[in-house]
């Protein structure tokens, strides 16, 4: 059930807005980041490492203190550390590597509420309204003009990198979705998203798989060790549980729709990652498709 926002005290309204407008640039930096180490010396496999490494030994700690596989099944801990694994996160880097920012803020962020419709149709039975279906069609209208929105990337490169891009959002929309149908704790998305997949996972890629390690710089390792180990499970995670709480979920996933947004102009400033002037229009009209394909159902008319 969505929170009264009217009743919340107005210092935790400020707040609650001010972390859903951090975690708004938190993911669309970790866009640009990712996407400079996708094409840096470093391999995908190595951005996997320090995801799972540096997350998981900050998490180790606080799992065995709180030992959160007592509070929920290991069928569904393993089924998250999937969700979370190493196929996520190869398909979002791999995107990366072939397609610039715009690409990834569109295809992952943006077509978030048009998987999260369907998985709730299909499984909850919840009904898809009139607006959101508009909405839906706008999103994948404009992420189809942005596929041939960049001037340094063409289409035939890029596609590809789209699809692993979608990809990736699927396991992520699955994820958003589990999170309130098991009523996931913060915890238990440590245990299974770092621990569990950092135990297996490293081992695997030191001894198996290719590293670019060697051939990176000492600056290169550092930025992208903190933003892939700290930014998105840790940081990212308590923001949106913070916002969630205060300002309302709808709230906050309606802001989110600017990450593709603001995301694309951190890649111009830093990648130089420039786009046509139809990719502009169809960032635009993304950002509207998302924001009408989010807002709550008790303000909309269903069929």
């Amino acid at each position: 059930m969505e929170k009264n926002t009217s009743k919340q005290p107005m210092t935790k309204m400020v707040s609650g807005f001010l972390a859903a407008t951090m975690v708004i640039f938190v993911w669309s930096s970790w866009l640009v980041v990712s996407r400079a180490g996708a094409t840096s010396a470093l391999t995908i496999y190595d951005l996997a490492a320090m995801r799972y490494g540096l997350s998981g030994c900050i998490a180790l700690p606080l799992v065995i203190y709180y030992k959160p596989w007592k509070t929920l099944s290991l069928v569904r801990i393993f089924l998250l550390s999937f969700i979370l694994g190493p196929v996520y996160l190869f398909a979002v880097f791999g995107g990366f590597k072939l397609a610039p920012v715009a690409h990834g803020g569109a295809f992952m962020n943006g077509l978030l509420p048009i998987m999260s419709l369907v998985l709730g149709y299909f499984y909850l039975k919840h009904k898809i309204t009139n607006i959101q279906k508009i909405g839906s069609v706008v999103i994948l209208i404009s992420c189809g003009f942005l596929s041939f929105s960049s001037q340094e990337v063409s289409f035939s490169d890029s596609w590809l990198g789209d699809i692993l891009f979608v990809i990736g959002g699927m396991f992520f929309t699955i994820y958003v979705f589990c999170n309130p149908v098991w009523n996931l704790k913060a915890m238990h998305i440590l245990l299974s998203g770092s621990v569990i997949n950092g135990l297996y996972y490293i081992p695997i890629w030191y001894f198996f798989l290719p590293t670019g390690i060697p051939l990176a710089s000492n600056n290169e390792i550092l930025l992208q060790s903190f933003f892939q180990g700290l930014v998105p499970t840790l940081l990212g995670l308590l923001l949106i549980g913070y916002a969630a709480r205060t300002i309302g979920s709808n709230t906050t996933s309606t802001m989110m729709a600017a990450v593709p947004g603001v995301g694309t102009v951190l890649g111009i400033l830093f990648l130089d990652e420039i786009l046509k002037p139809i990719g502009w229009i169809a960032l635009l009209t993304l950002t509207i498709g998302i924001i009408v394909t989010s807002l709550p159902k008790k303000k909309i008319a269903t069929l």
